[in-house]
């Protein structure tokens, strides 16, 4: 589009950690603990990551969306599954051996696989009566009674869903030595065995395995490794260019030569990347203005403030970012300005799009 570039600007102060790589439209990515300081490319200063390491993939396109997924080891012996990478969402799980309808190959044909608690050694069920049960379910459960399996239902902002139980089974991953040179090792977690999937979870096209849960909660992947001493509780999503890829790193970074932004405390958000105002803890940050082109929103301070309805949602897991109809307004307005021809089209009956013959990107 001609008008000019849109800018999205937050406060800029300190930082945090974690490493991954990721690769290119259907590439892979492994769980790797580093013991070293790794270096970037100039670009992007220098990061200095301690414990882990995370390859991503990405699959998509620049206009109809994508994700990033990861390959990771589960169970004894390890089997590898293929998980989308969401900062988003907290618990992870995958595809289990109880789902019918789950697919056998997904995105650009990635072989898939249900996962077995019985054909894994270390696989142990989670009762509803264990004490991390209890912490997902506010306190209690409801006709909880002995050895009754822990349940979850995980609901997406776009009405998708995975319904199943929970396992307790160890994830592998590398961990780096100073020679740069790999060790197996592993972490015991708690995740979702999926019996049930939803919306673009169960298609074929757009199926992966499961969904790797980062967010903030306790029973993040992420929260869970750290409170063994596994990790750092600390993490790092660095996009590469617009073709994707880029490194997601877990660990400890030592002051980066990058521009950061500081997170805020948790809040009820109205500029998440999924849904709107939605309660939890999530990573969230300020906006503090939007630039079109050369020239900012004429907007007042309290929009971009913080508390109800306030802060913007960092997530990984969906390629649309929404804002609050008093800043979309005004963008749309700042962009017509830029090129009054353009003309407007509704997709899908929500998304309101410009008409625009060209490349992308110019």
């Amino acid at each position: 589009m001609c008008c000019g570039t849109v800018r999205v600007i937050a406060e800029v102060c300190c930082g945090l950690g974690g490493k991954l790589r990721i690769g290119g439209k259907i590439g892979g990515l492994r769980l790797v603990a580093a013991v070293l300081q790794l270096g970037w490319e100039t670009r992007m200063g220098l990061l200095s990551c301690v414990w882990g390491l995370l390859r991503l993939g990405w699959i998509g396109g620049k206009i109809e969306g994508g994700l990033y997924y990861a390959k990771i080891g589960i169970g004894t012996p390890s089997k590898d599954y293929y998980v989308q990478v969401d900062t988003g969402s907290d618990i992870m799980w995958v595809n289990c051996i109880q789902c019918r309808e789950c697919p056998k190959r997904g995105y650009h044909g990635l072989e898939l696989t249900l996962y077995d608690p019985k054909e894994s050694l270390t696989g142990k069920l989670v009762s509803c009566e264990q004490e991390f049960c209890l912490e997902v379910n506010d306190g209690s459960v409801s006709g909880c009674k002995a050895n009754m399996s822990c349940l979850y239902t995980e609901v997406y902002g776009d009405g998708s869903y995975s319904i199943g139980y929970f396992i307790n089974d160890v994830v592998q991953y590398d961990r780096v030595s100073g020679d740069l040179q790999t060790k197996l090792v592993n972490g015991s977690v708690i995740f979702g065995c999926g019996a049930r999937q939803s919306g673009d979870l169960g298609y074929s096209e757009d199926a992966l395995d499961g969904i790797l849960g980062f967010g903030k909660s306790n029973s993040s992947i992420v929260s869970q490794l750290a409170s063994t001493g596994k990790v750092k509780k600390m993490f790092a999503h660095c996009l590469d260019g617009a073709n994707g890829g880029g490194i997601f790193a877990i660990g400890h970074v030592v002051q980066p030569r990058v521009n950061t932004t500081p997170l805020v405390a948790n809040q009820v958000s109205g500029g998440r990347v999924r849904d709107l105002c939605v309660i939890g803890p999530h990573y969230s940050v300020n906006m503090t203005a939007v630039e079109v082109g050369r020239d900012f929103l004429n907007l007042t301070t309290d929009v971009f403030g913080v508390g109800d309805k306030k802060g913007t949602i960092l997530d990984s897991g969906t390629t649309l970012a929404y804002l609050p109809e008093v800043i979309y307004e005004a963008l749309l307005k700042q962009i017509l300005s830029w090129q009054s021809d353009l003309k407007l089209r509704t997709l899908h009956d929500q998304y309101t799009c410009f008409e625009y013959a060209g490349r992308y990107g110019e």
